[in-house]
């Protein structure tokens, strides 16, 4: 009778302690004091004390995210070391924008079949992202899991967890009429609306990642692959300062106009000049090649803008100087009376 193991339904424990190996301690080095654990344990273990004594009434902000359908550009290509900044920019960009700091973070890593130099690319990534941040990587997950996922596929998700002083916390409630809207730029699709690009470039356009357009400065497959940007490190030192910033809003998937609602009053409405910024050339070869309504390619993708910020008008100059690590900022709107919504014009 043959023997049966674990190998031989598809799943390698021998690969998956190789992978954890290799990380180690790469993972280590973006430990903080704070962090009483290492790789291995059931649970991580941060002592919030040192931390929570800073502030008067700490809040926990947490999110979760994932890289989504870029993962197969990072495998089309073969270069993974990349949707790991993805990850780690993502979470840290969606509690930024309640003012929050990020403290640490999470990872999951699941696949078919498990290939522990895949997982170190992937990793890091991830640590210098948050080293960058200033993030503890307090653990992870790798599943390898044949038939849940194809071939070659990978899942990446991350969560993230922060802390902001109850008085501090940004959530759009202080937005009204004559308000002023500024954008600080992407660097292209960040993490979203890539299984329309996807079917854009390569089902309706034939194109394969390597093909070059006249329009872009490098390959397909290298412009689907640039980082999103994390905007912690410069939006929180003007947090920190006495400016006003009203409402945050971080362009994810469903783009400017999905999200800028998010923080907007029910009586409220965004009006969004298109005009005012320069649009980046991926997105207008995308419409090209695609034929897609102008209001889809702005409820898909970030059309340029990968954070935006409400303030007053009184605050404008200040606020796009405080940014002055981003630049360029744009003014790129108002809000006018209405019922919520986003107006692109």
């Amino acid at each position: 009778m043959t023997k049966v193991d674990y190998r031989s339904a598809g799943v390698d424990i021998d690969a998956g302690n190789e992978a954890v190996d290799r990380i180690k301690e790469s993972v280590r080095s973006t430990f903080t004091k704070n962090v009483l654990t290492g790789l291995g344990s059931f649970g991580s273990l941060f002592d919030l004390r040192p931390i929570l004594d800073q502030y008067k009434e700490p809040v926990m902000v947490q999110s979760i995210d994932g890289v989504g359908t870029k993962t197969i550009i990072a495998r089309k290509l073969n270069k993974f070391d990349t949707i790991g900044v993805d990850l780690l920019s993502a979470c840290a960009n969606d509690i930024l924008v309640m003012g929050a700091k990020p403290l640490t973070f999470l990872d999951y890593i699941a696949n078919d079949h498990l290939k522990p130099q895949v997982v170190e690319e992937i990793v890091s990534g991830m640590v210098a992202a948050c080293k960058d941040t200033g993030v503890s990587l307090v653990g992870g997950e790798t599943a390898e899991m044949p038939d849940t996922y194809l071939p070659g596929e990978h899942d990446l998700v991350g969560i993230i967890t922060g802390v902001v002083e109850k008085e501090k916390i940004i959530t759009g409630d202080r937005i009204k009429v004559g308000d002023v809207i500024l954008g600080v730029p992407s660097s292209g699709l960040h993490t979203n609306g890539y299984s329309l690009a996807r079917k854009i470039f390569f089902d309706i356009g034939g194109h394969s990642v390597e093909d070059k357009i006249p329009e872009l400065d490098r390959s397909v497959g290298m412009t689907l692959l640039e980082p999103h940007i994390n905007y912690t490190n410069h939006v929180s030192s003007i947090l920190k300062e006495d400016v006003d910033i009203k409402g945050i809003a971080h362009i994810t998937g469903g783009g400017l106009v999905e999200n800028i609602p998010r923080i907007l009053p029910g009586d409220c409405t965004a009006s969004i000049q298109k005009s005012s910024w320069p649009p980046l050339d991926v997105f207008s070869v995308m419409q090209s090649i695609g034929s897609i309504d102008e209001r889809e390619m702005f409820r898909a993708f970030n059309m340029g803008i990968g954070m935006v910020f409400v303030v007053r008008p009184s605050d404008t100059m200040r606020v796009v100087s405080a940014l002055e690590g981003l630049s360029p900022v744009y003014k790129i709107g108002g809000i006018v009376a209405g019922d919520g919504e986003v107006v692109v014009e």
